[in-house]
């Protein structure tokens, strides 16, 4: 029988402080909008001028929300309420930063870390060698590489399409860390699996090793317990907490979330992918059926792009480490490997830029004979949808891979508008019936993939803070597509009968979903 799990007292009492901190959030914005409305009301009947004035306002702020780069489905959303509620749309609009809202997070601007000049002629070098080989994956390496994330060789990969086998792979280096530990996630919750890494991570620290810990506090509201983090703190682990949520309970800024997922071992291993740290991962839970995920681990050059991920990430909530970013450079000699590996992120302070949406875009385009994608949520931009299309007319292979059992219904809904659409340009749907598949994975024509953190849903690309990297011809690449192999052998081939069989109420009401699909 497992040992040291939640007393009832204490699973009661973190519930009661989870529920009281998403209600008084719930009932804050409520509170906002119900005063919105009643403010509407009172200067509708009691001053005409100051409501005229308003909805003069509210039309000319629409108008300026056209005109700005970004998202079209955000403008859009926020065009319609503007428009059909000019005065409460603009006050609401103000009141919840629908202009810059990220900027408000208190995370303070930092530069990536500096790379060395050795490094970086040796990006250059290897763009140039890319370029040769494939100078499609080339303009995409270069497109990541402007924006500050080098390409690497001397790069080894495992692909792990199980949370088990990636969690026993994962603890088993954590337990041979020397120098330090970077953990990034979104969910880091108490379990038989953090039970695990906890004893390896507390056994580390005290052997000297520097263990530092990030995680997103909306995701964990109900997985993590005060104790649990004052044990951390207590076995010398520095915990820092991303966006807390009672320090934003006035406004709605606990909308932007950190969601990668990265573990960084002396700089010479490093993990990524859709795998959270939680018992549901490793299916030692049922949540949704049989949870499917994967991940991916590098070995050499590739894993420093995490360790700076990260260390960004911590000085920009206002910590410092230790020793000089050079210290935690890798010690070892990278392995000797094929191909080509480009470890990136992507984040709400860089819109109206998403180096993320733009690389899948540029990786539709890119497809010639094959294109494979899974993702958990699906509601992308109009452009990336014609992409997809297109790329299925042209003759190429497009399949989407989608979960056969939703974890949030809504969203799934709002999935199924787009795909009629991609169906009748013969993309291929296939649903995984076992239950939920959360992976997120792109791999084109057995030549180049993307694995990371990141789903095909508006928050992933606008809001939350996001990780991946792409692998260009390197052997995990034939890994990940076995794996793909596996997923539609056990799927369900979605047709257009069934997506036209819908109801009109599911219709409807999910065409509705659509619209506010940005807040969903």
């Amino acid at each position: 029988m497992h040992k040291n799990l939640p007393q009832p007292t204490e699973r009661i009492e973190r519930r009661i402080s989870a529920a009281t901190s998403i209600s008084m959030c719930v009932l804050t914005v409520l509170a906002q909008i119900a005063t919105t409305l009643l403010l509407t009301y009172f200067l509708r009947e009691k001053a005409s001028y100051v409501y005229a004035i308003l909805e003069f306002a509210g039309a000319i702020v629409a108008i300026r929300v056209y005109q700005r780069p970004g998202s079209p489905s955000y403008k859009l959303a926020w065009m319609c309420l503007l428009l059909a509620l000019p005065v409460s749309g603009m006050i609401l609009f103000c009141l919840w930063g629908g202009t810059h809202q990220a900027k408000s997070l208190s995370l303070l601007k930092i530069s990536p870390t500096p790379e060395r000049e050795s490094q970086r002629m040796g990006s250059e070098a290897n763009l140039s060698r890319l370029n040769h080989q494939s100078p499609a994956w080339g303009r995409v390496a270069t497109y990541l590489q402007k924006r500050g994330f080098p390409l690497c060789r001397n790069t080894d990969a495992k692909y792990f399409g199980d949370g088990a086998a990636f969690f026993d792979d994962l603890i088993q280096h954590l337990s041979q860390a020397e120098v330090y530990i970077f953990l990034e996630y979104y969910i880091l919750a108490e379990g038989r699996v953090w039970d695990r890494m906890f004893a390896v991570l507390r056994e580390r620290a005290a052997a000297g090793v520097e263990v530092r810990i990030i995680f997103d506090d909306f995701g964990n509201l109900t997985r993590l317990s005060d104790d649990t983090l004052q044990k951390m703190q207590n076995a010398g682990i520095e915990v820092e907490v991303f966006n807390p949520v009672h320090r934003y309970v006035n406004r709605i800024y606990f909308n932007y979330r950190d969601h990668r997922k990265i573990a960084v071992i002396d700089g010479q291993f490093a993990y990524t992918g859709g795998i959270n740290v939680a018992d549901e991962y490793a299916n030692l839970i049922v949540r949704f059926g049989h949870w499917k995920d994967s991940a991916v681990r590098v070995e050499g050059e590739g894993a420093w792009g995490f360790a700076t991920q990260f260390m960004q990430m911590w000085k920009m909530m206002g910590r410092t480490l230790q020793n000089e970013d050079d210290y935690y450079r890798p010690r070892h000699e990278a392995p000797a490997a094929a191909g080509f590996c480009q470890p990136f992120t992507d984040g709400p302070l860089n819109n109206p830029d998403n180096p993320i949406e733009e690389t899948y875009l540029q990786m539709i385009g890119s497809a010639k004979r094959m294109l494979y994608l899974t993702t958990p949520y699906y509601a992308v931009e109009e452009s990336m949808q014609k992409a997809l299309c297109i790329a299925a007319d042209s003759g190429v292979d497009v399949r989407l891979l989608i979960p056969g059992t939703p974890d949030h219904k809504l969203t799934y809904l709002v999935a199924e508008t787009y795909w009629g659409e991609l169906l009748r340009h013969g993309v291929k749907i296939y649903k995984y019936t076992p239950g939920f598949l959360h992976a997120k994975s792109v791999m084109v024509d057995r030549e180049a993939a993307l694995i990371g953190s990141t789903n095909m849903d508006y928050r992933t690309f606008q809001l939350h803070y996001e990780c991946g990297v792409m692998l260009y011809h390197m052997p995990v690449v034939e890994e990940l597509l076995e794996d793909l192999d596996s997923i539609m052998a056990q799927s369900a081939l979605y047709t257009l009968e069934e997506w036209n069989d819908r109801s009109w109420f599911r219709r409807s009401f999910a065409s509705i979903l659509r619209l506010g699909a940005v807040w969903i």
